[in-house]
């Protein structure tokens, strides 16, 4: 997920959920990618934050790398990459300190069914600054290339082209070095709060007509909690509805940590009769 986008709004949660696929904000901008085992990704660090915003400089050894092997890969627009009108790659930078680096994706043999099914949100009504992915139409790599080349071929095509006539010098990672990098996983992008409660703040509806009646339900949601819940409709109800409402403020937007604040709750006078499962999948 980009830096500054809603996250349920990017993805199908229940699929992403079905599926057990990780979800990861990352620091630099840009929209929503789905990574698997025929994605190569690759990322270009420098000392120069004034190259932010150069993607040519960044992506010319990875069109020239596809070219020489019969690829008619271009760069479209600022920072996409291109063959014959379908996307293969996106790029992204982020700078801090006088550093930067620019990063991409490169979508070899990668199953473009299951992206699209991880990346096309449920139809719900949802409402926010957040800046939502262009999806365009996308292509594998390999359908350009002989059936016998693989992803380290590419990878060494790239490498080749960044290093040509010389070797390409390596800089294994130590234990120590490893176990920072799983100390920060951990720390940042192991966490719910920068994962989903970065989100920009949104207003969701969702609407259900189940055998109790029709529900809409209206939420607003800032840093990944529900600030405000409000339900309409013609269900049976015989009590003040803020006593279940009360309940959900400041309880994450989460289908875990709503049914955590809705244990051992009696919904019938509130709402009917609707089942915990029920209202979670309306909330979410």
């Amino acid at each position: 997920i980009g830096r500054n986008q809603n996250t349920i709004e990017e993805i199908d949660p229940d699929y992403v959920r079905r599926q057990k696929l990780h979800v990861v904000r990352r620091l630099s901008g840009g929209g929503a990618v789905y990574h698997d085992h025929g994605n190569l990704n690759f990322s270009f660090i420098t000392g120069d934050s004034r190259e932010l915003h150069h993607f040519a400089r960044f992506t010319e050894p990875v069109v020239r790398a596809l070219n020489r092997l019969g690829v008619p890969a271009e760069l479209r627009g600022t920072s996409d990459l291109f063959v014959e009108d379908k996307k293969i790659s996106g790029n992204a930078q982020f700078a801090a300190g006088g550093r930067m680096f620019s990063h991409g994706t490169l979508l070899f043999d990668t199953a473009l069914e299951e992206m699209l099914r991880a990346l096309n949100p449920r139809q719900v009504a949802v409402e926010s600054k957040a800046v939502q992915s262009i999806r365009n139409f996308v292509t594998n790599i390999r359908d350009y290339l002989p059936s016998d080349t693989t992803l380290p071929d590419l990878k060494e095509a790239i490498l080749r082209e960044i290093f040509p006539g010389g070797a390409v010098e390596a800089f294994p990672l130590d234990t120590a070095a490893w176990e920072k990098v799983r100390e920060i996983s951990a720390e940042r992008y192991g966490s719910w709060d920068w994962n989903f409660g970065r989100s920009p703040r949104y207003n969701m509806r969702k609407s259900e007509t189940l055998p109790a009646g029709k529900y809409d339900v209206r939420l607003e949601v800032e840093k990944g909690r529900i600030r405000q819940v409000v339900f309409y409709g013609n269900f049976p109800s015989s009590r003040e509805l803020m006593g279940l409402t009360d309940r959900l403020i400041d309880v994450r937007h989460d289908p875990e940590a709503l049914r955590q604040a809705l244990a051992g709750v009696d919904l019938v006078p509130y709402l009917g009769a609707i089942t915990t499962d029920q209202l979670v999948n309306l909330l979410y």
